[in-house]
């Protein structure tokens, strides 16, 4: 059994990284500061709460605007469509 299970693949979570932060007061807010290796894309997250734990992952775009507007533009030229004769067609 034991040489069956050294030959399987092993999933492997990815390192959790941690680091001391401070905590400090934003007005009535308590807040955190997101060192560099943390920072999330954009200006939106999510947060939520689970046991102790306090989850904070980033937010997708909420609209089709804000996800054209994270697209680069395309450089690339599209082809003429050569418009084809269309036969009249009774229904």
């Amino acid at each position: 059994m034991w040489q069956l299970l050294r030959h399987m693949p092993i999933k492997r979570r990815s390192v959790i990284r941690e680091q001391h932060v401070k905590l400090f007061r934003n007005g009535r807010n308590q807040a955190v500061r997101i060192p560099r290796e943390f920072e999330l894309p954009g200006n939106d997250a999510i947060m939520r709460k689970e046991g102790e734990r306090l989850i904070i992952e980033a937010a997708s775009p909420k609209s089709l605007l804000a996800v054209l507007d994270s697209l680069s533009p395309l450089d690339e030229q599209f082809p003429p469509i050569v418009e084809l004769a269309s036969d009249t067609v009774d229904l």
